[in-house]
């Protein structure tokens, strides 16, 4: 009897660890709200707070900013709250953290296994496109790999909002490591081709049915990020914050093609594309990939190309701590003119 009893205890055990491994963890507990009601109070702060009015109609991608609640709710809710796609392709950065616990990541897209993603209210189921996009995918374009994704923060930090908004939201989380501007263009085409075919065989429509998400801070300035080119205070925090409108202005906005997005590669890299220029914008591979994907995406289901509006740009120092309580939210690194963070939300929709 004991030895019957003890079996089944290590068969309840296994299956708890088994149900656990079919949701990817947690990775930020403290920048991020994984409670429904801090979740609650958070929008409900910020409504009360946002006047703009931003259309939904024809938007079919975006950037997202990644950063702590506390700095960037102010900049994540004009998008979110607009956001109304069934579905969600996520494009997250693939840190510097991750590139040095795992080798071997230059050049391709990192897919996961999960059944589910994390969310505050129950876990978000992923959809069926990243099974297709494993079975269409040339083998050489892609790897997956569980623990790339589970030490990386830039797509969970996107689904409170997006479940928040889109309470049966579905996600295909995609991680975009380093790659040249030559692979972008032959990765993203191959990528493209797969989702739009998997668009036409479920009748999906952009922007409606299914959305194109990229996850990317902008710069982080300061000696913590060796990033100080125009020295340290207030008017070196003014000209790299004009550098960033710059960039937002020139590159990200207006009418899109790939001879912008390249230019845009120009700006953000140094002599090679492993190297920064003169701003770190973390998303520097997940942008410029993700637009070319979804400008493919949308030429190939809906015949249109893309235009670019700014939702909303600021950064730590800016923007300081939210003072809103009974979250669970807290902040995981500090802000000052010595070290702060810039982060924006741009929505592209059909021309």
């Amino acid at each position: 009897m004991k030895y019957i009893t003890a079996l089944l205890a290590s068969a309840v055990i296994l299956a708890a660890a088994v149900a656990a491994q079919d949701v990817r963890p947690i990775r930020d507990d403290v920048g991020f709200c994984w409670s429904p009601t801090g979740m609650r109070t958070l929008v409900q702060y910020l409504e009360t707070r946002d006047h703009d009015r931003f259309k939904g109609d024809g938007l079919v991608a975006a950037i997202s900013p990644h950063d702590d609640y506390l700095y960037a709710g102010r900049v994540y809710y004009p998008l979110f709250k607009i956001l109304r796609a069934k579905e969600v392709v996520v494009f997250g950065v693939t840190h510097g953290t991750v590139r040095k616990e795992i080798s071997g990541l230059d050049g391709v897209l990192i897919l996961d296994s999960f059944k589910s993603w994390p969310g505050p209210e129950k876990p978000i189921a992923v959809s069926g496109l990243r099974e297709y996009l494993k079975e269409r995918l040339d083998p050489g374009v892609f790897v997956v790999n569980n623990k790339a994704h589970e030490i990386e923060h830039s797509i969970e930090a996107l689904l409170p909002f997006l479940q928040y908004f889109n309470p049966d939201i579905k996600i295909t989380p995609i991680m975009v490591a380093p790659m040249p501007f030559a692979r972008m263009d032959e990765v993203s085409t191959k990528l493209a081709a797969a989702i739009a075919a998997y668009m036409t065989e479920k009748k999906l429509a952009a922007g409606k049915d299914i959305f194109f998400l990229i996850s990317s801070d902008g710069n982080h300035y300061g000696k913590d990020f060796n990033n100080s080119p125009f020295g340290e205070g207030e008017k070196a925090w003014e000209t790299a914050r004009e550098l960033d409108r710059r960039l937002i202005s020139s590159c990200l906005t207006g009418g899109m093609d790939a001879g912008k997005v390249e230019g845009l590669t120009r700006e953000l890299w140094g002599k090679t594309y492993l190297e920064y220029r003169n701003t770190y914008w973390c998303g520097k591979y997940s942008i410029p990939f993700g637009l070319l994907a979804a400008e493919k995406i949308v030429a190939q289901t809906a015949g249109r190309k893309l235009s670019g509006k700014l939702l909303r740009y600021s950064d730590t120092f800016s923007e300081g701590v939210l003072p809103v309580r009974n979250t669970g939210l807290g902040t995981t690194a500090p802000f000052s003119l010595r070290h702060w963070v810039s982060f924006c939300s741009i929505g592209y929709y059909m021309e």
